[in-house]
């Protein structure tokens, strides 16, 4: 769970100054969210961290969290919409040696992935190197840090399954190494603690022919292709899907498919898609969502529950 508000917050010199000091080349100020989130809207973010390594991510934390400064991490913002105001505080990528990922021995089937690394870098390891269970992964444009966060799935498996140990910065600074027997995921999510960030993931994999991975892995894209509006820009499924039910199938059944508010739109391909058609702003994604939500409980008496998660100020 990451820790933002969006009161005034503000970052005077002295601040800012110090956030350099730590952080070097690797802090921005004044960042337009737009160009790191795949909706590609947003307003400015006070401060951006590239974290590159566990010590100076962890001399950042320190300073933020004494200084009541709020911060998220975002990963590649696949799975977020940053409202029009922007965000206070600092917005962290996990990079440098959080994209690493090892196969530490070829006699066992795991890997152990760092929050920044790319799924379909991880789907392409995999494969390259025979182990199979990810496959699922392929075509979803996430980091595996979001991926573990959101408990992300496709064709009815989910990472939790593949999920081995985890460990994370707390938000006191220390390095916890947890199990999966005490992790309690749920669909689309997994209970971390205020302010926890994920500093790696060891999944438990099987042996395969690269060849038979690479054929399921090619199949899943292909499906993703078919199904979904991936020739613009989108969060993904916009909404969970209620127990018994699909978003998607509502969403059309109260006949919202193509429906526009200024540049956004229901998809026309899958309902549980909104799409920025090349200049919508967050508050017309917003608005379609508020719409969906809207019209499916009125026909139906169900409430829809973002999958999405939005932060920022209006």
């Amino acid at each position: 769970m990451n820790v933002f508000d969006y009161r005034h917050l503000g970052m005077d010199a002295t601040i800012k100054k110090s956030m350099r000091e730590i952080g070097g080349a690797s802090i921005s100020f004044d960042v337009p969210m737009s160009q790191y989130t795949t909706f590609k809207v947003g307003g400015n973010v006070d401060a951006m961290y590239r974290a590159g390594n566990l010590e100076e991510l962890k001399e950042m934390m320190a300073f933020v969290v004494d200084e009541g400064i709020p911060y998220l991490t975002i990963g590649r913002g696949s799975n977020l919409l940053v409202r029009d105001g922007g965000l206070n505080g600092l917005a962290i990528i996990m990079d440098g040696a959080f994209t690493s990922i090892e196969h530490t021995t070829p006699a066992e089937p795991y890997i152990i992935a760092g929050p920044g690394l790319a799924l379909h870098k991880l789907v392409d390891f995999c494969t390259e190197k025979g182990l199979a269970g990810a496959e699922f992964l392929a075509g979803i444009p996430g980091t595996v840090g979001g991926a573990v966060a959101m408990n992300a799935g496709s064709g009815g498996e989910e990472i939790e399954g593949l999920i081995r140990k985890v460990t994370v910065l707390t938000r006191s600074g220390v390095v916890e190494r947890r199990d999966s027997s005490t992790l309690t995921f749920q669909y689309r999510g997994l209970d971390l603690h205020r302010g926890e960030i994920i500093l790696h993931a060891r999944l438990n994999l099987n042996f395969d022919k690269p060849a038979s991975i690479r054929k399921r892995v090619t199949s899943n894209i292909k499906r993703r292709n078919e199904r979904f509006p991936l020739d613009m820009p989108s969060a993904g499924s916009v909404f969970k899907n209620p127990d018994g039910d699909h978003a998607g199938r509502l969403i059309d059944a109260a006949g919202l498919k193509g429906r526009r508010v200024g540049g956004a739109m229901i998809s026309p391909r899958h309902a549980n898609f909104i799409v920025n058609t090349g200049r919508a702003s967050a508050s017309d994604i917003v608005a379609l969502m508020d719409l969906a939500r809207e019209k499916v409980r009125e026909m139906f008496n169900i409430q829809l529950v973002a999958e999405i998660k939005v932060v920022g100020k209006g």
